[in-house]
């Protein structure tokens, strides 16, 4: 099993990057060909992904993050390789979770190959396992702080006895009023708060 690439990038494609490892010309799928540069040297995790129809494929990722939330893409039902890259491609990885807890079907469907049905099917499948990758370790300082940050905002709210339905349309107007946006989490759940008492009056 190859488990992670280092070496250097000796071609760019459009869809494929091609790493030299001692002697050795790996050719890698990735989410952002772009990303890279000729000549520069790279640490790449890979997943070795096998197809009846093209055989076997490599695959790279810059973090172990973007690699664990890849596995858990193509874990769905009917998504592959090619729809978890072009999510990746479109969106990182933690936005990508920011998505999936705050169950906004509305941004997933925006992101590429993906449409309201692979949307909702997404939030099904993955909501309760990104609660485990936040506890998993995985996540680097910044990314850590930011989806602990909306996950307490959910606890928050549910502590305070908020039903599931009212706590996943304050998580949507929150994901689509601070999207991209790096904010504080008593800004979160104040905002959240005004958002439900407003809708109760």
């Amino acid at each position: 099993m190859i488990d992670v690439l280092i070496g250097r990038v000796k071609n760019i494609r459009e869809k494929t990057i091609t790493i030299m490892v001692a002697g050795v010309g790996f050719s890698v799928a990735v989410a952002r060909p772009s990303d890279f540069v000729v000549d520069q040297d790279v640490q790449v995790y890979t997943h070795l992904h096998w197809n009846a129809e093209h055989g076997f494929s490599l695959l790279g990722f810059a973090t172990e993050l973007e690699r664990s939330v890849f596995l858990m893409i193509i874990d769905c039902p009917k998504i592959g390789p090619s729809i978890g890259l072009s999510i990746l491609s479109s969106v990182s990885a933690g936005e990508f979770l920011k998505l999936i807890h705050a169950q906004n079907t509305k941004g997933l469907s925006a992101l590429q190959g993906i449409g309201p049905k692979k949307a909702e099917q997404l939030i099904v499948a993955l909501k309760h396992k990104v609660s485990k990758l936040l506890s998993s370790g995985i996540l680097s300082g910044d990314e850590q702080a930011s989806c602990i940050e909306w996950h307490e905002v959910s606890e928050v709210l549910t502590s305070l006895n908020y039903s599931k339905p009212e706590i996943s349309q304050a998580m949507l107007y929150l994901s689509a009023k601070y999207a991209q946006q790096d904010v504080a989490l008593d800004v979160l759940i104040r905002s959240a708060l005004a958002f439900l008492s407003a809708r109760t009056v």
